[in-house]
């Protein structure tokens, strides 16, 4: 027997400890989730298999040499994990917002902002020990990412603005923005496209293993997944964010704190999708340039649907797609297959992932609405 305590709910409800009993593994609840998460794969596998049935490709072919491609050796194991990295940001990104009920669509912008502001800081930092030049980069990524919540949070907290909506347009101030800073203020000396300079050596993060691009921006997606965990079941804060995502009426009906934590999640979700900018920029690419995020963003928004806000997972949804991103392509150097046919089950199951947690909300709330009528 242990016991659990009531969050702080202000002066109108009294502490109450409030005895549970343990329940341990509770297996029909993860039989379900692993099932939830297998019908959007199964079927996007099987759209895949009907396009290259079509294109006159054998399915099974197809799909061995992508598992081959993606964790047949250590080379390609590397591959995989570097293209999982920044989903794991933005995964948990999302997944953090998404639990206080919060739609954030908005990690993407937060994610290239952060990328340029990185690589503006990377290229001054020269002087710096290492781990100084990282770290500065680091919390200029986090708050790069932060300040492209804020306004969204804001307009989400105090004026009830749909998230969906602000935070979806600010995605595409911020492609204008970046552009527009690189073009006229950053553009590195020689450069016909969009790019910033090169960082310098000293802020960049080292390969985990040379000559593969796994760098210990991995370890530290992985070390805040764990935080994650951690912080969601056994904090007052992560107990806060899930009633206030499940029950938002209810929440503020007893006295919980709704707008600290809406304005909480917005910002810190800004906050992990700018580490991931941050991190892409310091362990892969180098630099900022036009097309910085390869829809990192969006891609994370479906693994934090299809995880259901899990860290398990998050974790698994990161590298499932970044294993298709990474054999994908090397399987069309070998195949003549059109590269679409990624784009084809990464899209399906993005598909499915929003319309299993949408449609059960819309009936819910078409449900409640005719229930108000009634009564009316």
């Amino acid at each position: 027997m242990t016991f659990q305590q009531t969050p702080e709910t202000g002066s109108r409800t009294a502490f109450v400890p409030v005895a549970v009993q343990y329940r341990g593994i509770q297996w029909t609840r993860l039989g379900f989730s692993v099932w939830r998460i297998a019908v959007p794969v199964v079927i996007a596998l099987a759209m895949g298999a009907l396009a290259l049935l079509v294109g006159g490709k054998n399915p099974l072919e197809i799909y061995n040499m992508l598992v081959r491609e993606a964790f047949g050796d250590w080379a390609r194991i590397n591959a995989t994990l570097t293209a999982a990295t920044p989903l794991l940001f933005t995964g948990l990104a999302a997944a953090l917002a998404f639990r206080a009920g919060v739609f954030n669509v908005g990690v993407e912008g937060s994610f290239a902002f952060a990328g340029l502001a990185t690589a503006v800081v990377g290229t001054s930092v020269g002087g710096l020990p290492p781990v100084l030049a990282v770290l500065a980069c680091l919390i200029a990524g986090a708050l790069a990412g932060m300040l492209v919540a804020l306004v969204p949070a804001l307009l989400r907290t105090w004026l009830g603005v749909d998230e969906v909506v602000s935070t979806l347009m600010f995605n595409f101030i911020v492609v204008g923005l970046t552009a527009w800073l690189v073009q006229s203020f950053f553009l590195a000396p020689g450069q016909a496209n969009s790019a910033t300079a090169y960082l310098a050596e000293t802020a960049e993060l080292a390969p985990l293993v040379p000559p593969g691009q796994l760098s210990i921006g991995f370890v530290i997606a992985l070390l805040l997944v764990l935080g994650y965990a951690a912080w969601a079941r056994h904090s007052r804060l992560g107990f806060e964010f899930e009633a206030v995502g499940k029950t938002p009426r209810f929440s503020v009906a007893q006295g919980l704190r709704v707008r600290t934590v809406l304005m909480i999640s917005m910002l810190a979700s800004g906050a992990i999708g700018g580490l991931g900018g941050a991190v892409h920029a310091l362990g892969v690419v180098h630099r900022f340039s036009v097309g910085f995020s390869a829809s990192f963003g969006f891609t994370g928004i479906a693994i934090a649907l299809l995880a259901r806000f899990n860290p398990i997972g998050i974790v698994i949804g990161a590298i499932a797609f970044g294993a298709l991103a990474a054999a994908g392509t090397t399987v069309q150097l070998f195949v003549n297959i059109p590269i679409q046919l990624i784009d084809i089950l990464q899209g399906t199951v993005m598909m499915l992932a929003v319309a299993q947690f949408a449609i059960p909300r819309l009936r819910r709330r078409k449900r409640a609405t005719s229930g108000t009528e009634d009564l009316a």
